[in-house]
C-alpha cells in the first residue's frame, strides 16, 4: 500500500468521523394528540408544519415520548388502554390493558417505568337507571421492558393528571375532581416501592402541575392548577404545604373563551433552566410567562386560537407549543420575544402534546 493511498484512506476516514455528528443529527418533534377524533398529528418544530400522522387510535389522550426517542406512549380513553408506538416505524408495537379510563402518562427519566393516571370509571350499575363511578381509580405502573401493567395503585377518588418528579423518586398525582364524593388531594407515590409515600389535602384538587428542581436536582415547588381557578397554586415539596396561590390577569368578557371553565387554567410547565414559569389560560385564551423563583410577571401571548389547553417547550426553552381544543390548532409562540409566530392546524380537539426528538 503506498503512501498515497495511506494519505487518502486517513483523509477519508477524518471526513468521516467529521460528519458523523451531523448526519445522525436528531430531529425535533412536536406530537399532538387530537382527543376528539382517532389520530395523532407530528409536527416539524423547524417549519411548523404537519409532518406525520399516527393513526387507528380512538380517543388518545395522554401521551409521553421514551427518553431515547424509541417509543410513544399513548393513553386510549375509547378501549382503556396504552398503546406503544415504535418511534421509527410509527407502528403499534403493543396495546396495554390498563385498570380504567386512562388521563395523562409520564416516564421515570431512565425509561422504565411508564405511570398512568386512572379516573374513575362510570361503570356502577348497582342502583340502575343511576349510574355511579366506581369507588376508586388510581394509577397504573408499566414496566417498559415486558410492556405489561405490573401494579395498580388504588387512590381514592382516582387520578386525573400525574407527574414524575425531574429525579425520578417520585409521581405527583392530582386526584380526579370528576369524583363523587371529590377526594381533594395531591397524592405523592414512592417510584421505589411504587406505594403512596403521602397525601397533601387540597380543595379543589390539583390538576396539570409542573415541577421545578433544586440545584441538586431534588425536587423544589410543585406549581398545580386548580380546576375552576383561572391560575394556580405553589407547593413546597420539602414541607408539604402550600405557600402561595397566583390569579392570572383578567381579560374583559368579550375577550374571554365562554366553554373555559371549569379548568379554567389548564397547561403548565417550567423551562429546563429553571427560570422561567409559563402557564396557559383556557379562559382567556392567553399564555403568561412568570420568572422564576420571585414569580414575577414577565408578559404574555394572547393566542390565535381559542381554549389553550397544554403545552410543551422545546429543549432550549425558545419556543412553546400551545393546543387549542376549542379551534383545533397549535399555537407556536417564541418564548423570549412573547409572540405567536405560527399557528398550525391539526386535528379535533386537540389535548396533550409531547416534544420528541427523533433520528
Amino acid at each position: 500500500m503506498t503512501s498515497k493511498y495511506l494519505a487518502l484512506l486517513a483523509s477519508v476516514v477524518m471526513c468521516a468521523a467529521f460528519v458523523s455528528p451531523a448526519t445522525a443529527q436528531q430531529k425535533l418533534r412536536i406530537v399532538q394528540s387530537n382527543s376528539a377524533g382517532d389520530n395523532l398529528h407530528i409536527i416539524d418544530a423547524t417549519t411548523n408544519k404537519v409532518v406525520g400522522e399516527i393513526k387507528g387510535i380512538e380517543a388518545p389522550h395522554g401521551l409521553t415520548v421514551s427518553p431515547d426517542g424509541s417509543r410513544i406512549y399513548i393513553s386510549e380513553e375509547a378501549d382503556d388502554s396504552v398503546i406503544v408506538i415504535d418511534g421509527k416505524t410509527l407502528q403499534t408495537i403493543k396495546r396495554i390493558k390498563l385498570s380504567g379510563n386512562p388521563n395523562l402518562t409520564d416516564i421515570t427519566p431512565d425509561g422504565r417505568w411508564l405511570y398512568v393516571a386512572i379516573a374513575p370509571s362510570w361503570t356502577d350499575m348497582s342502583e340502575f337507571p343511576q349510574i355511579k363511578a366506581a369507588k376508586s381509580g388510581g394509577v397504573d405502573v408499566i414496566d417498559t421492558q415486558s410492556l405489561q401493567n405490573v401494579k395498580t395503585i388504588a387512590l381514592t377518588g382516582g387520578v386525573h393528571d400525574l407527574n414524575v418528579t425531574p429525579d425520578g423518586k417520585f409521581v405527583i398525582a392530582g386526584a380526579s375532581r370528576g369524583a363523587k364524593p371529590p377526594a381533594n388531594a395531591m397524592y405523592v407515590i414512592d417510584t421505589k416501592t411504587n406505594d403512596l409515600a403521602w397525601t397533601l389535602p387540597m380543595s379543589p384538587s390539583p390538576s396539570p402541575m409542573a415541577i421545578s428542581k433544586k440545584p441538586d436536582g431534588s425536587t423544589d415547588k410543585i406549581y398545580a392548577q386548580l380546576g375552576g381557578f383561572n391560575g394556580f397554586a405553589v407547593i413546597d415539596f420539602a414541607t408539604h404545604a402550600k405557600t402561595n396561590q397566583i390569579k392570572l390577569p383578567d381579560v374583559a368578557a368579550d375577550k374571554q373563551t365562554a366553554s373555559g371553565p371549569p379548568a379554567a387554567s389548564h397547561g403548565i410547565a417550567v423551562t429546563s433552566d429553571q427560570k422561567k414559569l409559563l402557564v396557559n389560560s383556557r379562559l382567556n385564551s392567553t399564555l403568561y410567562v412568570y420568572a422564576l423563583p420571585d414569580l414575577t410577571l414577565l408578559g404574555s401571548v394572547a393566542l390565535g386560537g381559542k381554549g389553550a389547553g397544554w403545552l410543551t417547550l422545546t429543549p432550549d426553552d425558545k419556543t412553546a407549543y400551545i393546543a387549542n381544543e376549542h379551534t383545533n390548532d397549535v399555537s407556536v409562540v417564541d418564548i423570549n420575544g412573547l409572540k405567536e409566530v405560527a399557528l398550525v392546524k391539526v386535528g379535533y380537539a386537540p389535548a396533550r402534546n409531547a416534544t420528541w426528538a427523533t433520528q
